[in-house]
């Protein structure tokens, strides 16, 4: 299939590059938009692996068809079953070839992740997970590597010396780059933000920064607090920030008295994350629980889940 584009069109490009839109292909950006993958990394699949072939304008803009928007959400499917990305052409090409056993790298690739926070080796952690980012999308990336990874480094953590050493290198990593992928995002959106608070009385808490990274990712502004608000601050900051919703992130028990008193008179929606939800799931499933426009989610990817479901990003 071409695309209906000639480069001595008398029209000009600007012209013809609009015809082709008129006629249904679709410009990376928007592509990116429907399926979540950003256009660094459909870049990088048609670059790398010849897994998107899109059309070019005279100028070298890329335009998709509606098949290419199929195949990318093929890909997902694959990507999101564990399968390697070098191996995915492959699968496309003759699907009845897969088997469960089909090697993939993601063990590989937390390996390199686990054995990186073991040296404090801050260079090929950050190499390592550039490359990912490059591949994958956000929340493949994060199913398939960053949560496991967090996963297994708990269970090395357990009673062993040198873990709260390799815990802070760690963690101060991903929030420092988390927080700067956020900034970076935050710079280029107006719209109004998502307020995430840690709501536990720990320093770090991970799973936070990929929430706010997931949701960032999704073209959503994110303010991230740190640390927890008393009641009358948080509305002073909701006050301030006019946030399209309040999402209050533990992985440990809370005082569900003070969380009642907390969201008192925050209009906008409000969602807890975290373990925090396991442990006070009786309570908070209780009829006698009653908290206007209040959502509750396990983990990372079942907030943003949650979120675009609603409509809040």
């Amino acid at each position: 299939m071409n695309v209906p584009l000639d480069s001595s069109a008398s029209d000009g490009h600007g012209a013809a590059f609009k015809k082709a839109l008129d006629e249904g292909w679709l410009p990376i950006r928007e592509v990116a938009r429907q399926t979540g993958v950003n256009a660094i990394t459909l870049r990088a699949w048609e670059r790398r692996y010849g897994l998107i072939v899109p059309q070019r304008t005279p100028k070298g803009h890329r335009l998709f068809s509606a098949e290419h928007v199929q195949r990318i959400l093929t890909i997902l499917t694959w990507l999101n079953r564990g399968v390697a990305v070098s191996q995915v052409k492959q699968l496309l090409d003759t699907p009845q070839t897969f088997t469960e056993s089909a090697e993939n790298d993601w063990q590989l690739l937390r390996q390199t992740l686990l054995q990186a926070v073991s040296r404090l080796a801050e260079r090929t952690l950050d190499d390592t997970v550039n490359q990912a980012m490059a591949l994958y999308p956000p929340r493949t990336l994060c199913e398939q590597l960053l949560m496991p990874l967090l996963a297994d480094l708990e269970q090395r953590w357990q009673g062993q010396f040198g873990a709260q050493m390799e815990r802070v290198f760690f963690y101060s990593w991903l929030r420092s780059k988390f927080g700067a992928r956020i900034y970076h995002n935050n710079r280029q959106l107006n719209t109004t933000p998502m307020l995430l608070i840690n709501h536990s009385d720990l320093p770090l808490e991970p799973h936070l920064w990929l929430t706010a990274w997931l949701i960032s990712s999704a073209d959503c502004p994110v303010e991230v607090f740190d640390w927890p608000l008393p009641a009358g601050e948080l509305a002073l900051a909701i006050e301030h920030l006019l946030p399209r919703g309040v999402l209050l992130y533990s992985s440990k028990a809370i005082n569900l008295l003070h969380l009642t008193k907390l969201l008192k008179g925050v209009s906008c929606p409000k969602m807890i994350v975290g373990p925090t939800v396991c442990i006070h799931q009786t309570e908070l499933s209780e009829k006698t629980f009653v908290i206007a426009d209040l959502y509750l989610a396990e983990d990372p990817l079942l907030a943003h889940q949650a979120l675009v479901q609603r409509g809040l990003i």
